[in-house]
């Protein structure tokens, strides 16, 4: 069964979140990259609010070359 977010279109086969490229994903990723920061309630992520995938801050000390 394929879901996809009305909000920003990611798509899930079965409970594995799939990157556009065809790569598999990790929601909590999603979470912190784009989900967190949009109002619509109606994201379907079920990782919605986590913040121990990447954010953009992280990506940011990571190519500065510090530890995040």
């Amino acid at each position: 069964m394929i879901k996809q977010c009305s909000v920003c279109e990611a798509r899930w086969i079965g409970d594995q979140l799939y990157w556009d490229t065809g790569k598999e994903g990790c929601p909590h990723d999603l979470a912190g990259l784009l989900c967190n920061d949009m109002e619509d309630g109606a994201c379907i992520n079920p990782c919605k609010g986590s913040t121990s995938g990447q954010t953009w801050e992280k990506r940011r000390l990571f190519l500065k070359g510090e530890e995040f």
